[in-house]
């Protein structure tokens, strides 16, 4: 049987892209370890079909936690038994590369989003010109990749003359009976947000925007740095009755509260390339609990939404547009059940288990064998 560690930075609980990926793995005959983070308020881990392993670090933010996660990785690597690791994010590929050079192991790499263009290296130059010194000695030296979406795909085609293969974050097709909700045409309305309460996910213009609709109820779920600005700002704009900050929730119940859930949002904005080319996790979740959505002004969401009919662009990112998007959303398509069929198609078409073909196929007989 053939052994891969997949490392990541995280702490396992709510990544979906490495869950999915080590499952599909596990159930068609390779030996699974995910590798990650342990943090003090992460939560329980589920038994899954695959073996996790957690590590404590006593820095978990900062330059010197990079270099403890990468020190601490390299020498758990170095006692690994297996033929593949596969490395998440370019923040845990150096050691990644370093032990695969060492013990002459397979390396894969797999590129959740641009790292090197994450909004919070915007306004941090130097910062950001180290990681992309690491980024160009790193790329050039890998032989097997794949990405989220074909933009990044053809970035990295384009900077570094190398072909990356595309895994979408596709969501594991969702039956009928799955979401079946309650009958509520008198009650609110829910909006939904899954996702990191981070700089640049249009948060604040979320929240702001509560102040123009009626009988609306917004569930945020999910924990980050601006957590307690956004608290605040509800407090201010006095909508706390109407605001349910739900934190983090494992993969494992998140369903529960998407299932129920009538519009999804996904509004990023445009803070650099590692949002333009955002192709997210929540889009294909809200998507498979038939919800239509509201997204950003992205070109790959963009062009899902669009090709499908599955919800509206928000082109004017102001609280009294978007509450006017929504509102119409709510009164008219919501009403007249138009996206119903729109999602039927997109949840059969954009499912993991078409694009889980993809995966083991390149796993099975990939450029490298593997």
């Amino acid at each position: 049987m053939i052994r891969v560690v997949s490392v990541v930075s995280n702490d396992i609980v709510t990544d979906n892209r490495i869950h999915k990926i080590a499952t599909s793995l596990s159930e068609n005959g390779y030996d699974v370890t995910i590798v990650g983070r342990q943090l003090r308020d992460s939560l329980f881990l589920n038994e899954r079909s695959y073996r996790t392993k957690r590590l404590r670090f006593l820095i978990n933010k900062g330059p010197l936690f990079y270099v403890n996660l990468n020190l601490r990785l390299f020498f758990y690597l170095l006692g690994f038994n297996g033929q593949i690791i596969l490395s998440n994010d370019l923040d845990t590929l150096l050691a990644c590369y370093l032990v695969s050079v060492l013990k002459r192991k397979k390396l894969v790499f797999d590129s959740h989003e641009l790292f090197s263009e994450v909004p919070e290296l915007v306004h941090r130059p130097l910062i950001k010109k180290i990681w992309l010194m690491l980024e160009s000695f790193l790329m050039k030296r890998i032989k097997f990749g794949f990405t989220v979406c074909q933009s990044i795909a053809n970035h990295y085609q384009q900077k570094y003359g190398i072909t990356f293969y595309v895994i979408r974050n596709l969501a594991r097709f969702r039956y009928d009976h799955e979401f079946e909700k309650e009958d509520n045409s008198s009650a609110e309305t829910v909006i939904i947000y899954q996702g990191v309460l981070n700089l640049g996910r249009g948060l604040e213009l979320l929240i702001q925007s509560m102040q123009y609709l009626t009988n609306v109820r917004l569930w945020l779920i999910g924990k980050g740095d601006i957590e307690n600005e956004l608290i605040q700002l509800t407090n201010t704009l006095k909508l706390t009755d109407r605001i349910d900050f739900l934190g983090r929730v494992s993969l494992e119940n998140l369903w529960e509260y998407t299932s129920q859930a009538d519009i999804g949002i996904s509004l990023e904005e445009n803070l650099g390339l590692n949002y333009q080319y955002a192709l997210p996790n929540k889009l294909f979740d809200y998507l498979q609990a038939r919800i239509p959505v509201v997204i950003s002004d992205l070109v790959e969401m963009k062009e899902i939404v669009k090709k499908y009919d599955v919800g509206k662009v928000l082109y004017d990112r102001s609280p009294e547009k978007l509450a006017g998007i929504l509102n119409d959303m709510i009164d008219n398509e919501l009403a007249n059940g138009y996206y119903n069929t729109n999602l039927e198609l997109a949840a059969r078409e954009l499912c993991w288990e078409r694009e889980e073909e993809k995966l083991l196929n390149l796993f099975r007989h990939g450029r490298n064998s593997i």
